[in-house]
């Protein structure tokens, strides 16, 4: 759990209970998830901790300030009484994506048996455009749901969709909309393609990806690949537990780590120095400062080698990369 939650659940706990659920209001399912979680989890807190967290809290509220809040709202006004209602309708839909998609969002609140159900039966190109709406862990799950036939063939339509008309889009809403009641009003647009694709197979579980793969490989070898350089970047290294970094670091040269490293971000290099000895740590620090520019080439290849022991330690079942393998593949 990290420390972001934990500190909002903390802070939730001691607003009281009206005060909580009107800021629980403003989050999406998976932050209220989180933070509920956390909170039932919350036992035996002292003055300190609590007294710590609204200093933070505070802090961060004084770094803060209102310029983009409710921006939506103040924009939507100010072209609307700067262009006309028709003119500002169609510019707002191109800087906004101002498609209202609150049918489909409030998918992300239902349980993924229950979308699987509502949607299994409903034509492929369908079902993909739902789907590419949702968050990829429970794309993932719905999936698993479906027939096999169907869910191979929405996952090449996900890798392949590069668009929806906005009326389709709304019509489809509006069928949504109809089967359920309330729900978030949130804007956003259309996700689609090769990394979509590639988010939600990372959830599927081994066998079932193997199985998914091999019918996108069998239509288009490409595509194929395109999917699979998606699924491991190197960045996703960040998901892996400490336990799991260490794991990793046993098998992978300390030159190669460097070389890669020049092409990580800060947080990765931080997680990755914290499963150091602080003696290796440091010398880690002082070669990745001293070693000059490394051509790009170079720290893909040392990157992309790494990523084959993650992958394979992945598959062994030491590691779990990004919610990845099968529930209960083993106690």
């Amino acid at each position: 759990m990290s420390d972001g939650v934990q500190n909002s659940a903390i802070f939730l706990m001691t607003l009281g209970e009206n005060e909580a659920a009107e800021v629980l209001k403003y989050l999406g399912p998976k932050e209220v998830q989180k933070i509920s979680t956390a909170m039932v989890a919350l036992s035996n807190l002292t003055r300190d901790q609590i007294s710590q967290v609204f200093h933070e809290f505070l802090v961060a509220a004084a770094e803060k300030t209102t310029i983009g809040m409710d921006s939506n709202d103040y924009i939507r006004s100010m072209l609307t009484k700067a262009l006309g209602d028709d003119k500002a309708a169609g510019l707002l839909d191109r800087i906004m994506h101002s498609s209202d998609t609150s049918g489909i969002e409030s998918l992300k609140w239902m349980d993924p048996g229950a979308v699987a159900e509502m949607i299994g039966n409903e034509h492929p190109q369908i079902i993909a455009t739902i789907l590419v709406h949702l968050e990829p862990d429970q794309a993932a799950s719905i999936m698993k749901m479906l027939t096999d036939r169907t869910r191979n063939d929405v996952l090449l339509r996900i890798s392949t969709l590069d668009g929806v008309q906005p009326v389709a889009l709304r019509e489809l809403n509006d069928v949504l909309s109809k089967l359920m009641s309330g729900g978030s009003t949130g804007k956003k647009s259309l996700k689609g393609g090769v990394s979509t694709a590639a988010e939600i197979l990372n959830f599927m579980g081994g066998t079932l990806e193997a199985e998914m793969m091999e019918k996108v490989r069998s239509f288009d070898p490409d595509l194929a690949q395109k999917i699979e350089d998606k699924m491991f970047v190197f960045e996703n290294i960040l998901e892996v537990d400490d336990r799991g970094i260490q794991l990793i670091l046993r098998e992978v040269q300390s030159e190669a780590l460097i070389i890669a490293l020049k092409g990580a971000g800060e947080e990765l290099r931080e997680k990755i120095f914290k499963n150091m000895s602080s003696r290796a740590a440091e010398m880690m620090r002082e070669d990745l400062e001293s070693k000059g520019p490394v051509k790009l080439s170079e720290v893909e290849a040392n990157q992309k080698e790494i990523l084959k022991v993650v992958k394979r330690l992945s598959d062994e079942g030491q590691i779990a990369l990004g919610g990845k393998g099968d529930e209960d593949a083993y106690v």
